[in-house]
């Protein structure tokens, strides 16, 4: 089993920055990828970002490009969300994911389905 627990989440004017940690415990020595995903009232669930943890390649999605930045903390199980230049459309709750298989092609990595263990999310608000 895997624990995954969020932090960081919060209310933001539009520009401001937010930092998320997300941190594992458990059974996390065969992490394949850790991902950030997002979901908005009233909207589906969406791939924010994931990082394949053994090579630290990172995959976003480009509505956040240039403006997050996902980075790993391997001693520490944690991975990390930094957020800037937040726009009221970032409002959601952000879930971390972890996923436990290998991860071939980038479609993985966004595929909520190839995640084997979720945390509980952490709202974040950004304000207009």
């Amino acid at each position: 089993q895997v624990q995954l627990v969020e932090s960081g989440g919060g209310l933001v004017q539009a520009g401001g920055s937010l930092r998320l940690s997300c941190a594992a415990s458990g059974r996390t020595f065969t992490t394949y990828a850790m991902g950030w995903f997002r979901q908005a009232p009233g909207k589906e669930r969406e791939f924010v970002v994931a990082v394949s943890w053994s090579r630290g390649s990172t995959y976003y999605a480009d509505s956040v490009k240039g403006r997050f930045t996902c980075s790993r903390d391997n001693a520490k199980n944690t991975v990390y969300l930094q957020m800037n230049s937040l726009k009221p459309e970032d409002t959601a709750v952000y879930y971390c994911a972890a996923g436990f298989r290998p991860y071939s092609s980038e479609s993985d990595y966004v595929n909520e389905r190839t995640y084997n263990y979720w945390g509980q999310g952490t709202q974040v608000t950004v304000s207009s």
